[in-house]
């Protein structure tokens, strides 16, 4: 039974298993309302060791024979083993896991990674067919990413928002649970952006383990929350973010993995706080592409400049950005402390933008630069190096984002948006240099974990002057 063309499953073999798979577990969620706890965990267990019993005896399914050829089969049905395993104790707790989740996971890794797949497969077949044949080949050869994977990313975050939302729906009106549907279709677009990113994220992780879980957690989370708003400001929310995310990638500041990132952090903050929240992260990472590439070759001569043409991935975009996502989740749960969690928003996005520049920037300063444990000078590009132009590039970066802050009508006080903007992205840009002086050049910190404790940093930096002064 061939569910794809021959010369499509030749581009990636694995994938004709994966859509037998998808066909064959998809609809399983239509059971969810109808059976208990003990059933459902009794059926995927016995569906686990049918499987481990077939996959040495593959002739029995005949057409099917290709699922059993590959693990995935045996992972998902773990996977939500494992989840309504989850569900099932936290049911003698005070906490929840509910099965609309899961059916809504179940939709998501079958129905939306089966539709990611053979737009994949008709992608790669057609970058096979171009590179094989005499014209235009040209155009592709020595390029292997002329030819962008996106679709398939975007097909599963429509398809998966699709599917999940009607999964969701169906589970929640028969079990008349009270759950509204705004809650499930804002948990299924957060599942459906965290399974596409987990599925253009390169991993020796089989994707029916990463998808699942990851996915499923994810919207776990968000239902603990209780949060939800309107489907058609979701809708508002999603296209924003990931145009923005579609042009970055398309403008070559981030790869599929960092745009998926950002939508994803995109909903978030604009679901919790407002769309000027996520324009102001959005400078950031504007603002650090455009001087990636100032004097770039100078910087690539130096051996100092970043990998891939300063592309970001979403290491990049999660290091600097999850502070801000906390903050923006906590001014939409804790609106009484609104405006201590704006000051502290401002710290952690100016530290991320005043270390950028400071970065980029600063490398190209004549001046030697001084380690800033010592004031010894050191060579260019040495982790904890800092000179006179990166300083005044960080006060300067932290400078733009407290201004739009005010612009935005974030903040009213001028001055004090300023002063506390400016000393958090100062003091927590130096105490990045400082970890890469002494954590990161003894391994104990990556580069991205650095940057993510110094976003943390400039955050508490701005939120204590906010309480010393106000």
């Amino acid at each position: 039974m061939k569910l794809i063309p021959d010369h499509i499953t030749e581009a990636e073999p694995q994938a004709h298993g994966q859509l037998i798979l998808s066909f064959a577990f998809m609809f399983l969620f239509l059971l969810f309302p109808f059976v208990s706890w003990e059933v459902l965990i009794a059926l995927f267990f016995g569906l686990l060791i049918a499987l481990r019993y077939l996959e040495d005896r593959p002739h029995m399914l005949r057409g099917f024979e290709p699922m059993l050829k590959i693990r995935s089969p045996q992972y998902l049905v773990v996977s939500i083993f494992i989840l309504l395993l989850v569900s099932f104790v936290l049911n003698f707790f005070s906490a929840t896991y509910p099965l609309f989740v899961i059916g809504q996971t179940v939709s998501i890794a079958t129905m939306g990674l089966g539709v990611a797949t053979i737009v994949r497969c008709h992608m790669k077949s057609k970058y096979i067919h171009l590179t094989n044949n005499e014209y235009p080949s040209k155009k592709y050869q020595d390029d292997p990413h002329s030819l962008n994977l996106i679709p398939s990313s975007i097909s599963m975050l429509v398809s998966g928002i699709i599917v999940a939302s009607l999964a969701g729906a169906w589970i929640v009106y028969w079990q008349d649970s009270g759950i509204s549907y705004n809650l499930v279709f804002f948990v299924a677009v957060i599942g459906s952006i965290t399974a596409a990113l987990f599925e253009s994220i390169p991993s020796k992780i089989d994707e029916n383990i990463s998808i699942p879980l990851g996915a499923g957690m994810a919207m776990w989370l968000f239902v603990c929350f209780g949060y939800s708003i309107p489907a058609q400001q979701i809708i508002l929310a999603f296209g924003f973010a990931l145009l923005l995310g579609y042009l970055a990638y398309y403008a070559k500041i981030a790869d599929i993995s960092a745009t998926l990132s950002a939508t994803l952090i995109g909903v978030l903050i604009i679901a919790f706080s407002n769309i000027y929240w996520f324009v102001l992260l959005l400078t950031f990472f504007i603002l650090g592409g455009a001087f990636t590439r100032y004097k770039y070759k100078m910087k690539e001569a130096m051996g100092i400049a970043e990998g891939k043409g300063g592309v970001r991935t979403y290491e990049n975009v999660f290091s600097n950005s999850t502070a801000a996502l906390i903050l923006a989740i906590a001014y939409g749960i804790y609106p009484q402390y609104g405006e201590l969690i704006i000051f502290a928003y401002l710290g952690t996005v100016a530290t991320a933008a005043g270390d950028t520049l400071a970065s980029e920037i600063g490398t190209t300063s004549n001046q030697k630069p001084r380690m800033i444990t010592t004031l010894k000078p050191v060579k260019t590009g040495v982790d904890g190096g800092v000179t006179l132009l990166g300083e005044l590039s960080c006060i300067g970066g932290s400078a733009v984002i407290a201004i739009l802050a005010v612009a935005f009508g974030m903040v009213d006080n001028i001055t004090a948006a300023l002063a506390i903007t400016i000393a958090g992205g100062f003091l927590g840009t130096n105490f990045d240099s400082l970890l890469g002086a002494t954590l990161q050049s003894r391994g104990v910190l990556t580069n991205s974990g650095v940057n993510f404790v110094a976003t943390f940093a400039g955050a508490v930096v701005s939120a204590g002057l906010y309480l010393l002064f106000f």
